[in-house]
């Protein structure tokens, strides 16, 4: 049998061999030819082809460069593209998918070096958002495709203009409502005498609950009521209104103008909270582990606060001194009856006394020990608005 036979079964395996993705390590880019061993590979390097084609691209070395990174960047943003949108993916999926391609431009022939490098060119260049995190590089297509912002622009105009409608309508049914007050005439109560036609009749009043608060209800009991005994109700209502309004007086007057602003001016303190929280004097807990495992969960107390959000710590078991943000360190809760110091909220910079604890709720219970609040409960004050003092 010959060597070129088709169906020789050489021949057959030569080509259920091909068709597998190769080892890139035998790959010639400049040639575009895949070898299947590392003889192979040697051999094919030998050959005049591959040695024209070097002397080729030795005569322009940067134009191949180009070439072949200008492919590689327009197929993996294409595959990007069409296989996952805008959604977020991390970048060895797309390239492990992109490779799988036998007839694919390797990596090794660009401007590139390594897949991380491509990945932060693509954010420089703004074609992707790209963010690293602890599982590697992940990458977002940003689609500047015409048709896609034309799209986008469209369906914006068309939400823009359904508010529009929206207004529009709202518009005129107030208008409609607005004319159809002013058209309507109010009605004037009609006052009739209370005359009884036997003296054996008996006088009958129908009043509605509220009739006394309400201009309807009163138009209607004064076509049934006369006069005296109109002016009977209104004296009712009369004495009802002020005696709501003396009662109303004198709970006004339990109260005085200081106590008033004191009320005030203890919301505005309860209610107010802030984003930096550290004082002197203070424990506190390093929870970064940057600085190595003999300072992490080590105590320290807060010497010093510079710009709000740093502090100067020394350590308690050691007496170093460190510089930390307030980020890399959190509050420390002592026993019931130990001194705390209250950092945040409207009780902020008050010393008291821990009194019990809500781990449940993360909160604590604590007596104001000092300043003009000295005696006063505070209820469900959070772990991290309170810490010991030192």
């Amino acid at each position: 049998m010959g060597k070129s036979d088709f169906l020789s079964p050489k021949a057959i395996a030569n080509r259920i061999k091909s068709k597998g993705l190769q080892k890139l390590r035998w790959y010639c880019q400049m040639c575009q030819k895949q070898c299947r061993d590392e003889n192979g590979f040697k051999c094919h390097c030998m050959s005049e082809s591959h040695q024209r084609q070097l002397l080729l691209a030795s005569e322009n070395p940067q134009q191949f460069m180009d070439y072949f990174s200008e492919e590689f960047r327009n197929d993996f943003l294409e595959l990007l593209r069409r296989r996952f949108g805008t959604k977020r993916v991390h970048n060895n999926i797309v390239y492990n998918e992109y490779i799988s391609h036998r007839e694919h431009i390797h990596m090794n022939a660009t401007q590139w070096e390594t897949l991380t490098d491509f990945t932060k060119w693509l954010g420089r260049e703004g074609l992707c958002k790209v963010d690293e995190t602890p599982k590697g590089w992940y990458i977002q297509y940003i689609d500047r495709d015409p048709e896609t912002i034309r799209r986008q622009q469209e369906q914006e105009r068309k939400k823009k203009q359904d508010l529009d409608d929206e207004e529009k309508t709202a518009k005129f049914i107030e208008q409609q409502v607005r004319r159809g007050l002013e058209g309507k005439e109010l009605e004037m109560p009609v006052y009739t005498e209370l005359n009884r036609e036997s003296e054996e009749e008996k006088v009958t009043f129908n009043l509605n609950k509220g009739a006394s608060t309400s201009v309807a209800a009163s138009s209607k009991t004064s076509s049934v009521l006369g006069p005296n005994a109109l002016k009977m109700v209104e004296g009712a209502v009369k004495r009802k209104h002020s005696a709501h309004s003396s009662g109303q007086s004198k709970e006004k007057k339990k109260k005085s103008a200081l106590d008033e602003i004191m009320e005030l001016e203890e919301e505005k303190k309860r209610t107010a909270r802030r984003d930096y929280w550290l004082q002197p004097e203070i424990v506190v807990k390093i929870i970064t582990k940057k600085l190595g495992e003999k300072y992490h969960k080590k105590k320290a107390v807060v010497k010093e606060v510079i710009d709000k959000y740093t502090a100067v710590v020394k350590m308690i078991d050691s007496g170093d001194k460190l510089k930390l943000d307030q980020t890399h360190l959190e509050t420390v809760i002592p026993a019931p009856g130990k001194k705390v110091m209250v950092l945040n909220g409207g009780y902020r910079g008050n010393e008291g006394i821990l009194e019990s604890i809500n781990e449940k709720r993360f909160s604590a219970t604590i007596v104001i020990d000092s300043g003009p609040l000295k005696g006063r409960r505070v209820e469900d004050i959070l772990y991290e608005d309170i810490s010991k003092l030192a």
